[in-house]
């Protein structure tokens, strides 16, 4: 008998159905030679401190740093979690082989092994490999599985990743709070979320300290187009009333007059950070929620694997690439100029030296269905048209400059004029994204007549008052570009991909790591910019090692990790170096002088609100098994990490997530929702389309949810 293990009940039932394993047991699928199970994601950890003795108990500034010998795994204690280890335990033991079937990456690899290691697995185990879910992908996959030997490198790397994470997150942790926490509140510090929290913290001390000054600008009107003088800004309106005087007396004259023709480049087909980006942008969804919205299309077959880092394509894709385009029914009048010649295969789209674990996210052949939800289809939207648009051709633009002079004071304009839309006109029903700088846009919009290099004569000059900007905020998008490039400005695609090695955390942990910072109350969110709470910029400003906040160091360590995954660095070195600096950290903030963070009322508050409603949230927990599924009225429901749904989701499809509209749901507000058909009036709903803010929720005639 060979053992299929999936990360999920859901994948476990999409390749029992390709293998033939039809009939349910408890806990797998079994049937043609094969038994499918599952895990629910993580069902093991690494060991907490108190594991390794009862002298770690209790938070000790003395007792730090806890460095056990070697890590040890345990399960998660949940009662679910050990009945359905059980059952893999069993099946280990009974089987001839075992065939991992979880989720194709650094996470999945790491969730299996440590099951696998803590049920004594001593068979021969077989690794599937694949990139999207659907039926003929499975089965290429259990066509070509591969040794799990070949894999060993990803699982060191992971384990790498959970240990580093461990000893600094565990030892900082307990230290900054017994040194400044004043026995008031968790001092929480880790290896990716305080480097992200300092570059917000940074960029809220750049525009705390930022002096606006007011500055004047000498424009003119020659022709009717609009000129900007080519000189620094005037500081005092003097200056810039004499400098109108000037230009008053004197005529214009052309110095010269180009036009150069050029292109726009397709954008980039899209990894998980791009979409995250993107998504923010265009519909103000936090990269929690479009990781969420992304992994249930990839799930539903519509889209290939979603938590990767690359924006291209292996060359063997080609030959699928136009029966994927043939089957995206909705938009076949933007495909139908791409088939009638062969599609381009470029280098821009096609590289597999660019290409990791996985390819960029793309459509699978399975359209979407009706059944999705609004963000869903939009997120397949953007998914969709992306891949489109990287078969169009480049857009021609024309690009005019200008320059002319008034006596002695240069002016210049410049215009802009799309000749040939080419992939443009993929996105020409859009409404045109918002500009930061208005004056720039209307100039470069503005026509420009034939002129003639020596011509001149009379204009219009005026003065333009202006006013210095701070910085911007963070805006979740701009945070995770800012996380992928270790907090550098980049704007160049191709540097970018470049820069992604050194990038804080992966694609898929990024998204969580900003929800951390929410949680921890270390950042707050106005309107869609990140602000950092005095909390966050005093726990910064406590924090004196550089190691601890560099988002370049920290970007270091991401990169010795791909190389732990490449078999080009030592796992063994990377904890030995994060010990030793865990063993200073410890030695400088103990002996270091103390003071204590004042965190905001509320806060302290919310502390003592979670200390008191924890017990009352186990006990709702348990009511969702005994809650029947208000859709099919048959199954219960039961709770996932991200969603309540019905136990077989799969032919039922109720679903409900935890957060709706940017606002978190409690398990109250949820088992109205479920029971009554509708909650309480509610406040705090930050992402609804048409800017609603609070409200009822309802479940509508078709269950699904509804804000009025």
């Amino acid at each position: 008998m060979k053992l299929c293990i999936a990360e999920k009940p859901s994948v476990a039932r999409d390749i029992a159905k390709v293998l033939g394993a039809t009939m349910p047991k408890q806990g797998y699928m079994e049937g043609n030679g094969y038994c499918v199970t599952w895990t629910f994601g993580h069902l093991c950890t690494l060991k907490e401190p108190h594991d390794y003795g009862p002298q770690f108990k209790s938070w000790n500034l003395f007792s730090l740093p806890i460095i056990p010998n070697s890590f040890g795994i345990k399960l998660i204690p949940n009662k679910g979690v050990e009945n359905q280890f059980k059952v893999i335990e069993r099946l280990v033991e009974e089987c001839d082989e075992v065939i991992n079937c979880g989720d194709a990456g650094q996470e999945g690899e790491l969730i299996q092994r440590w099951v696998l290691q803590k049920a004594k697995c001593n068979k021969p185990i077989q690794r599937l490999w694949i990139s999207s879910l659907t039926e003929d992908a499975i089965k290429e996959g259990f066509a070509s599985l591969k040794p799990a030997e070949d894999y060993k490198n990803l699982y060191l790397a992971g384990n790498a990743r959970a240990i580093g994470d461990w000893l600094l997150g565990i030892n900082a942790t307990r230290l900054f709070t017994k040194k400044f926490g004043g026995n008031k509140a968790v001092l929480s510090i880790g290896r990716v979320q305080t480097p992200t929290l300092a570059m917000l913290v940074q960029r809220q001390k750049e525009i705390d300290a930022f002096t606006t000054e007011e500055y004047w600008e000498l424009k003119t009107k020659y022709r009717d187009v609009l000129f900007s003088a080519a000189i620094d800004r005037l500081k005092t309106l003097e200056r810039a009333e004499k400098g109108l005087e000037y230009l008053k007396v004197n005529p214009f004259e052309i110095v010269s007059f180009e036009i150069k023709e050029g292109k726009e480049k397709n954008p980039r087909l899209f990894d998980l950070t791009g979409l995250q980006v993107e998504a923010n942008k265009k519909y103000g969804y936090s990269a929690e929620n479009t990781l969420n919205y992304i992994q249930s299309l990839y799930e539903k077959k519509h889209v290939t694997y979603p938590r990767v880092d690359t924006t291209y394509l292996s060359e063997s894709l080609y030959p699928k690439i136009t029966g994927i385009l043939q089957k995206m029914y909705p938009y076949q009048d933007l495909i139908a100029p791409l088939l009638e010649a062969p599609i381009p295969k470029s280098k821009a789209v096609f590289d597999d030296t660019k290409v990791t674990d996985h390819h960029a996210i793309i459509p699978t052949e399975i359209p979407p269905s009706q059944n999705l939800s609004r963000e869903e289809k939009l997120i397949y939207d953007l998914i969709a048209k992306r891949f489109i648009a990287v078969f169009y051709p480049e857009c021609k633009i024309s690009n005019t400059l200008v320059e002319g002079k008034v006596g002695t004071i240069p002016f210049k304009t410049s215009g802009r004029q799309v000749l040939e839309a080419g992939w443009r006109a993929v996105y020409a029903k859009e409404p045109k994204e918002e500009t930061t700088d208005k004056d720039k846009e209307k100039e470069e919009e503005q026509t420009i007549p034939e002129f003639i290099v020596g011509e001149t004569g009379p204009h219009d000059p005026m003065i333009h008052q202006g006013k210095t900007t701070p910085p911007k905020p963070y805006t979740e998008a701009t945070l995770l570009r800012a996380m992928e490039t270790a907090g550098k400005q980049v704007e160049d695609e191709e540097l970018r991909e470049m820069l992604k090695n050194n990038g804080i955390g992966r694609p898929s942990t990024r998204a969580n790591i900003i929800e951390t910072l929410f949680k921890r109350k270390y950042i707050e969110k106005k309107r869609k910019n990140l602000i950092a709470t005095q909390t966050g910029i005093q726990l910064i400003d406590t924090i004196e090692d550089e190691l601890l906040k560099s988002p370049e160091l920290t970007g270091e360590w991401e990169s010795k990790l791909r190389k732990i995954e490449k078999g080009e660095y030592e796992a063994n070195l990377f904890k030995e170096e994060l010990i030793q600096m865990v063993t200073e950290l410890t030695e400088k903030v103990v002996y270091g002088k103390g003071k204590v963070i004042t965190l905001q009322e509320e806060e302290k508050e919310e502390v003592k609100e979670k200390k008191k409603r924890e017990p009352a949230q186990k006990k709702e927990l348990q009511s969702w098994e005994e809650t029947k599924c208000p859709k099919c009225k048959e199954h219960n429901l039961i709770k996932g990490k991200t969603a309540v749904g019905c136990s077989d989701f799969k032919n039922c499809g109720f679903k409900i997530t935890f957060e709706i509209f940017g606002k978190k749901l409690s398990d109250k507000q949820l088992l109205d929702l479920v029971l009554k058909g509708k909650t309480s009036k509610l406040k705090g709903f930050t992402t609804h389309p048409e800017a609603i803010a609070e409200g009822v929720l309802t479940l509508s005639n078709d269950f699904q949810t509804q804000l009025s």
